[in-house]
């Protein structure tokens, strides 16, 4: 026997129906776009060598991250000193120091490829670009892909390759067509409500000119400093829900913000490349805290003494 509903009544069943479907298809989507509240390191500009006690330096460095409750880890980039203009041999060393340092740290850690990780670019390493572990394919094989993307607590990552190789054998802050053209598709398949953190060594956006006449006047290349095409990004993140831009390379502590962005430049745990602050940043690194969709950072320092006769 069937049941009989009048129109008002049928109306209000279709409305009530429609409306628990369409509230079951929302429901998964809108909570993969709320983020959960936790937090994460960010770590860069490490330069492992054997030299100016770096190796003593990391460990110092990775015993203190271990005391932090985070869920992973970041390193955004310059993980060793240096594979630009060196044999094969010391690259290989470093990489493989810096791989057994990393392990005390007993977190999951993303990376991120830095001018310094790029093998034999400079002509005096003696590397021909035939070589198979020439520019950023030694990377690409042992330690990860130069960009991609991932998720984790509810936020979508961005890791960004900034290094790009010039004709000349030589570097400077850009992001390459093929990879704009895959940000932009990745960016385009983000929810507009979903939380976004992007990832560059090299900094999009940065004060760092002004505060250092010396290094500006001292590089003849004007794009190692920053990213040269930084302005081709910005319109990508229009309509998206990006909590912020972290950075390395220059190793100061620094904040600026950008069209509601904030763009944090962390200092290095390297400090000034072993030898004490740079412009008055010391060695440390940075805890990143994602609260109610929110992202803040708080640098820690861990008490390095550089050996450094000259130590400023």
């Amino acid at each position: 026997m069937g049941i009989s509903l009048g129109n008002l009544d049928r109306r209000r069943f279709v409305s009530l129906t429609l409306g628990a479907v369409a509230a079951a298809a929302v429901a998964p989507a809108a909570l993969a776009q709320r983020a959960d509240d936790f937090d994460f390191l960010f770590f860069t500009d490490t330069h492992l060598q054997p030299e100016m006690d770096a190796a003593k330096g990391c460990d110092m460095a990775f015993k203190k991250m271990r005391g932090d409750n985070v869920a992973f880890a970041i390193q955004g980039g310059d993980h060793i000193f240096d594979a630009l203009g060196v044999p094969t041999t010391r690259s290989l060393s470093l990489f493989d120091m810096y791989d057994k340092t990393e392990q005390d740290l007993g977190l999951k850690v993303y990376h991120t490829v830095g001018n310094h990780d790029v093998f034999g670019i400079y002509t005096e390493s003696g590397m021909k670009p035939t070589d198979p572990l020439y520019g950023k394919k030694y990377f690409r094989d042992h330690i990860g892909k130069p960009y991609y993307s991932f998720d984790a607590k509810g936020v979508h990552f961005i890791v960004l390759d900034s290094i790009f190789i010039t004709a000349d054998r030589h570097y400077e802050g850009r992001i390459d067509d093929a990879q704009l053209k895959w940000l932009a598709a990745d960016l385009a398949a983000q929810a507009a409500t979903q939380p976004i953190v992007l990832v560059s060594h090299i900094p999009l956006v940065t004060a760092y000119e002004l505060y250092n006449d010396d290094v500006v006047a001292s590089n003849p290349r004007p794009h190692q400093l920053a990213v040269a095409n930084t302005n081709k990004i910005f319109p990508l993140f229009h309509g998206k829900n990006v909590l912020g831009v972290l950075q390395g390379h220059t190793h100061v502590n620094e904040l600026v913000e950008w069209q509601g962005v904030p763009y944090m430049t962390s200092g290095a745990v390297s400090g000034n490349w072993w030898k004490g602050t740079h412009l008055g940043t010391p060695e440390g690194y940075t805890v990143v805290s994602i609260r109610g969709g929110k992202l803040t950072t708080r640098y820690e320092t861990y008490g390095f003494k550089s050996v450094d006769p000259h130590n400023t």
